[in-house]
């Protein structure tokens, strides 16, 4: 067996002008990182390159991901080029897989300089389907524009790269490796890590572990169902939910991580759970929940197929935070939702008197805030709910307080809502994406869009769909000054604020692999407590109360005809 020092080599490159990492890192089609020479290189260079050599030699840096395809060939490459870089030790869970909310935990409890995440959250896996590699800072959380920027900047003019290629890890068996490196920067750890162990022991810190037991398999205990949808969430609901709360096994469905994700995507809504949305129409369950690839975003649904809203789920779990013992002790310092979210949660904020912040889309913005001591709660109206326990949302924390919130009121889901929508009124919520649009065609409908919007005599305009008549007020593009350290995000939304505050939201997202992902939004508010507004919450009424809102959005931005679409790839 060789036992000498292992090489580090210095490797010649050429640069890709496409490496300009998105709210979610960096996300491509497979094929691009397997076809590209030294493609997936680069990218890891420069973000080892990203960070002053005084501070990452000798760091902790943690590796995870979502189990899809190309996860382990990433992770090699990684531990290489880690080791040749200078930093001293990987924390890697099991087998390569953690998910989001974890990695964040770990960071943070491991003082770690940062985390690499490979995963494309609710895109498609499998050989044809996407890649995607993350990178979060010290404090768990995504890397700030000015980070992303620079990692940006330097892939654009790299020339080289150093790898350690001869490192082999074994991510199988738990414990600590060490490699001995002929270079200056040794000695070099990997350190594979249980990827469930310290996260579930920080949940166990901020909710109560005995009540919700009695809740799932107690006397009268409630029937639950959790779908994984073959993501990197399902070893966690099985620990969790079925081995130490007491579920049944079966509760949990889709809970062994696959690279493809059995063929599905793994999204959590209405259209692509629809297994888990028909599993509970009969009644069956009483609660029911769905997580995406990496375990961040998550799903509720009430016995019936009930369906809560992203936007009401976190009005409600605001409304109702005191029922979480984390809060009890260290209570609330603020709430905090992106912009295109809608209002409700305002309103919850306004009767508790805890002061509110509207941020662009992208959970940096919402930890700049957790890091400053303002922030203690807040939410996305794409499925995306957390707290300050980590600078990620968190797909099982979400569905663990709405438990917490069961275990207390002893109520159903669908009343719990009502009574919501009773104290508070109801926001009617919607958003239309349109998948795969020629990028080109996208920036010159939003250009367009926001030279009309933006100018004068477009407020105060009026639009009639039918026996409505809906009056511009203001009309926007949505930039953001951040309270904490004032730096400026602009052009993050364009939006039409109508007379009784109904709104309509145009963004390009970001998270896409393939083409441009345009989204509409479009949110309205209703008081009055009709026998429709508290009827069972079909997914459909949302539709039908925002139908005329639709026509108009549609009909300013001429998005059909455009694109050619007769309609959106995903209505939530």
């Amino acid at each position: 067996m060789d036992n000498s020092p292992l090489q580090v080599l210095t490797v010649p490159t050429a640069p890709y002008p496409d490496q300009r990492p998105g709210t979610s890192g960096l996300r491509k089609k497979v094929f691009v990182f397997q076809s590209r020479r030294h493609y997936l290189h680069n990218f890891i260079h420069s973000i080892f390159s990203s960070i002053d050599l005084r501070d990452r030699q000798g760091s902790t840096v943690v590796v995870g991901g979502d189990g899809r395809f190309f996860n382990r060939t990433a992770i090699d490459v990684i531990v290489q080029m880690a080791a040749a870089n200078g930093v001293g030790r990987l924390i890697i869970g099991q087998h390569g897989i953690m998910c989001t909310p974890a990695i964040s935990c770990v960071i943070r409890k491991y003082k770690a300089i940062g985390g690499i995440i490979l995963t494309a959250s609710h895109n498609p896996g499998g050989p044809d389907g996407d890649f995607g590699i993350k990178f979060n800072t010290a404090n768990g959380g995504p890397a700030k524009e000015e980070v992303t920027n620079k990692i940006f900047q330097i892939s654009k003019t790299l020339d080289e790269f150093v790898i350690c290629p001869r490192l082999r890890v074994d991510l199988t068996t738990l414990g600590k490796q060490a490699f001995d490196l002929e270079n200056k920067f040794k000695p070099f750890t990997v350190e594979v890590v249980d990827s469930v162990e310290s996260y579930a022991n920080m949940l166990r810190n901020i909710f109560d572990f005995a009540a919700l037991k009695d809740l799932l398999s107690g006397e009268n205990h409630i029937k639950i169902r959790l779908d994984a949808m073959h993501g990197v969430v399902g070893p966690y609901v099985r620990r969790i939910l079925c081995e130490e709360l007491g579920c049944p096994a079966n509760s949990a469905i889709n809970c062994v991580p696959v690279e493809d994700f059995g063929g599905r995507r793994p999204d959590p809504n209405l259209t692509y759970a629809a297994d888990l949305v028909d599993s509970m129409r009969d009644g069956q369950y009483d609660f029911g929940a769905a997580f995406d690839g990496d375990g961040d975003r998550n799903m509720i649904l009430g016995k019936h197929g009930f369906f809560v809203t992203p936007s009401d789920s976190v009005a409600v779990i605001a409304d109702n935070i005191f029922c979480i013992p984390y809060f009890q002790h260290a209570g609330v310092r603020g709430f905090a939702r992106s912009m295109p979210t809608s209002a409700a949660l305002d309103r919850v904020a306004k009767a508790t008197k805890i002061e509110l912040y509207e941020t662009p889309t992208g959970w940096k913005f919402f930890g700049n805030l957790m890091d400053a001591g303002r922030l203690s709660f807040c939410g996305e109206e794409n499925y995306g709910t957390g707290a300050d326990h980590i600078r990620e949302k968190d797909g099982l924390w979400a569905v663990l307080a709405w438990l917490s919130i069961l275990a207390t009121r002893r109520q159903s889901v669908e009343d719990i809502v009502k009574d919501h929508w009773i104290k508070y009124g109801r926001n009617y919520f919607t958003r239309y994406d349109y998948e795969n649009i020629d990028i080109d065609t996208a920036c010159e409908m939003m250009e367009e869009l926001e030279i009309m919007i933006t100018d004068k005599s477009f407020v105060k305009q009026r639009f009639a769909v039918e026996d409505k008549i809906y009056q511009v007020e203001k009309a926007d593009t949505f930039d953001y000054t951040d309270p904490v350290d004032s730096t400026i995000s602009r052009n993050q939304g364009l939006r039409i604020i109508f007379s009784d505050g109904s709104r309509i939201i145009y963004r390009l997202s970001g998270t896409g692999s393939d083409g441009a992902t345009v989204r509409i939004y479009i949110d309205s508010y209703e008081k009055e407590q009709s026998g429709v507004y508290i009827s069972p919450c079909h997914p459909c009424l949302g539709q039908v109360m925002l139908a005329s809102l639709a026509t108009i959005a549609l009909k300013i931005s001429q998005l059909h005809q455009r694109t050619g679409r007769s309609g959106p790839s995903v209505i939530t």
